[in-house]
């Protein structure tokens, strides 16, 4: 499978060198260090990967930075990587705060960003731009899905809890959207923050049914294993965010059994999400997250569009990643007035798959979902 992928993209990837006179520069600003560095490792992972699948190293220079999850730096990365460098398409970014103070510059100077994962409501709606297109998701979108799942699990009182940044504000924003049932508490943790016991404490005495969390990264690795150790049983619904490869195996059994909503999982049955979950095991010994699909999808994208047209052409190549004509992991992927996709959201399960703790899908939470904020977009 991974040889036949391969020479599929190697074929596109030879009109490609007929159209992109030059390489292609990608300048890719990424978390790879601190508590959320396995995000960004991943991404970037998945996104090497598809150019090696491609056999496009010679026509795709990829220069990766670490932003330390830190919008300072990141803002002096982009500066960099656009002046010295003079990168050709940005990516990478994992968290919106870091994307609000990067993207905007970025697309109003005249170059195109894909973002592999963050998709903050204001780049969306009013703020979205010809320039910008999202790969992943828009941010409400897991969320919502999570709350529609809330509903059929007959859940009336929910205790919800994000951290204090752009995408937790939309995340339980998404929640609520779709949810039918009481709020039993609104909570806002601290970015990074790493003990959970005074808000263990409030859902214990919540009286809620349920609890929603959104804790990427080191936080929600943090969050499940204090609340296992705490003996409160209310069940828990989240986000693929909080429940992705990496916080499964450092969590361990405190999350068997617990649903959580995803675009992608690696039991999604299509060929391109075969091949590349077989040939990310391979290279690098360990099974994909949903960071590293969205990754592999986003060089996909920019493959795709290299196919068709050079990127010195900006309307062309505009054109040509609107088409989104590429072999997505998710299966049918095609991308909304705003430029953010139309996809379906998945209820997933932890399961034990040998000696690894991964995620099954049991449902499909939402068909063909786009986002609340395309009517705002105006381009």
């Amino acid at each position: 499978m991974k040889n036949k992928l391969l020479g599929v993209a190697l074929g596109a990837m030879v009109a490609a060198g007929a159209v992109q006179a030059e390489p292609l520069k990608v300048g890719m600003i990424t978390t790879l260090s601190g508590g959320g560095a396995s995000l960004g490792i991943d991404v970037r992972d998945g996104f090497l990967l598809a150019i090696e699948m491609a056999g496009a190293g010679d026509m795709v220079e990829v220069i990766v930075e670490d932003d330390q999850q830190k919008p300072d730096v990141a803002v002096q990365l982009a500066d960099k990587l656009l002046q010295s460098d003079q990168v050709d398409i940005m990516t990478g970014i994992i968290w919106s705060n870091l994307a609000m103070a990067v993207v905007p510059s970025v697309t109003a100077q005249g170059y195109f960003y894909l973002s592999p994962n963050a998709g903050p409501s204001a780049l969306a709606g009013a703020g979205c731009s010809e320039n910008y297109f999202n790969v992943a998701w828009q941010n409400d979108n897991l969320h919502e899905a999570a709350g529609a799942y809330a509903n059929s699990a007959g859940y009336t009182n929910s205790f919800i809890m994000a951290p204090n940044y752009p995408a937790g504000t939309d995340a339980l924003t998404g929640y609520k959207r779709f949810y039918e049932g009481n709020i039993a508490a609104e909570v806002y943790t601290q970015l990074g923050q790493t003990d959970y016991a005074a808000e263990i404490a409030q859902i214990r005495a919540s009286g809620a049914d349920s609890v929603f969390f959104f804790l990427p990264g080191g936080m929600g690795i943090a969050f499940m294993k204090q609340y296992a150790q705490s003996g409160v049983d209310i069940p828990l619904i989240g986000p693929a965010f909080s429940f992705d490869q990496n916080i499964l195996q450092a969590v361990g059994d405190a999350a068997l059994g617990v649903r959580n909503t995803a675009q992608w999982s690696p039991d999604l049955d299509y060929a391109a999400n075969t091949a590349f979950v077989a040939a990310y095991i391979e290279a690098y010994g360990r099974v994909p997250s949903l960071y590293s699909s969205q990754g592999f999808d986003t060089a996909n994208l920019l493959l795709s569009a290299m196919a068709v047209a050079d990127i010195s052409d900006m309307d062309a190549f505009r054109t040509a990643l609107e088409a989104a004509d590429f072999a997505s992991t998710r299966g049918d992927f095609a991308f909304g007035p705003n430029h953010h996709p139309i996809q379906d959201i998945y209820v997933r399960e932890v399961v034990m798959d040998g000696d690894i703790f991964t995620n099954r899908i049991v449902g499909v939470a939402l068909e063909d979902r786009g986002d609340a904020y395309a009517a705002e977009c105006s381009m």
